[in-house]
């Protein structure tokens, strides 16, 4: 057990998790490859005297019609309100934050859209200890729901779980369904998988090595989930309907990372790097003015069948 933290560890881990990442992608996309742009942010370039560095990997024109794979650092004066509204005791304090985010969009509407972050955030103070604590998760959003994926994404999600307690995969799936979920629509975005944040503890305990050994089982378990998912449907037949529904789906995506979720609004806030923060934003939208879908369809069956909170697992 441990409460120190090793922030050089975690860096060097999340750099060779992009690695892995990108790679297990290419080879189940099976025609396009990354493209690496690689950035520095000097506190004079930014509104808020952000500085930091990281390499944002974009992916386009194959199975994946865009997709992208970022690692940030970045060291900030004061950690915005987005990240001190449910703890104000870290108002004020500098912080470090490193992470890899990544969103992939299909071409194909019967592969789904896919998302995983694993985060790592230090505030600190003079005089005081530094406080730390990780975050992330991954979760799917089809279009056209599979039992046999969903399953086989929570499988992975419990799979990975188990060794850090019973407890851990039902109470980090229900932050998921909580999290990602459109109050506005009253949907869920997609059918779920992981979500945990402000991770320092286990079992009472300030415990680094334990925190970090779950964000690590977190990043590697996203490529156990995702590919078998893709390399299933990459190759089915679809047309201008399965399309036109794709487009139409992918708007809630663009309305809940605009509007809730925690990682946009953090960069935004921050005045980070616009263009890896918008990176997650699909390439076609459609909004169709009070669209819905056929009764008994395959469109409407997402609705019914998946979209709805269950046990998958």
């Amino acid at each position: 057990m441990s409460a120190v933290c090793d922030i050089a560890a975690v860096k060097d881990f999340l750099l060779t998790l992009q690695d892995r990442i990108c790679a297990a992608l290419e080879q189940a996309d099976g025609k396009a490859v990354f493209v690496e742009d690689a950035w520095t942010r000097r506190p004079e370039d930014s509104p808020t005297g952000l500085e930091g560095e990281g390499r944002t990997r974009v992916i386009t024109g194959g199975t994946i019609e865009k997709g992208g794979v970022n690692f940030s650092h970045v060291i900030g004066k004061a950690l915005p309100a987005s990240a001190t509204q449910s703890r104000p005791e870290l108002a004020g304090r500098s912080f470090q934050a490193m992470g890899v985010s990544l969103v992939i969009h299909p071409d194909n509407p019967y592969v789904p859209t896919s998302h995983a972050n694993v985060r790592f955030f230090v505030a600190e103070k003079e005089g005081e200890e530094p406080v730390w604590w990780f975050g992330g998760g991954f979760d799917l959003t089809p279009y056209y729901g599979f039992e046999e994926d969903v399953i086989h994404w929570h499988q992975v999600c419990k799979n990975l779980c188990e060794p850090f307690g019973s407890d851990v995969y039902p109470r980090y799936k229900q932050w998921c369904d909580e999290y990602f979920f459109l109050k506005h629509r009253g949907e869920s975005r997609g059918v779920g998988g992981l979500f945990f944040d402000d991770l320092n503890r286990w079992d009472g305990d300030v415990d680094f090595e334990r925190s970090f050994a779950f964000m690590q089982a977190v990043g590697l378990g996203y490529i156990d989930g995702i590919v078998p998912i893709i390399e299933r449907r990459k190759d089915l037949s679809w047309g201008e309907r399965e399309k036109k529904f794709q487009c139409y789906r992918r708007g809630r995506y663009v309305e809940f990372n605009l509007v809730f979720d925690r990682g946009t609004i953090f960069g935004l806030q921050t005045g980070g790097r616009t263009e890896s923060i918008l990176m997650s934003m699909p390439p076609v939208v459609h909004w169709d003015y009070d669209w819905h879908p056929e009764p008994g369809s395959a469109e409407d069956k997402l609705y019914t069948d998946f979209l709805p909170h269950r046990d998958w697992v």
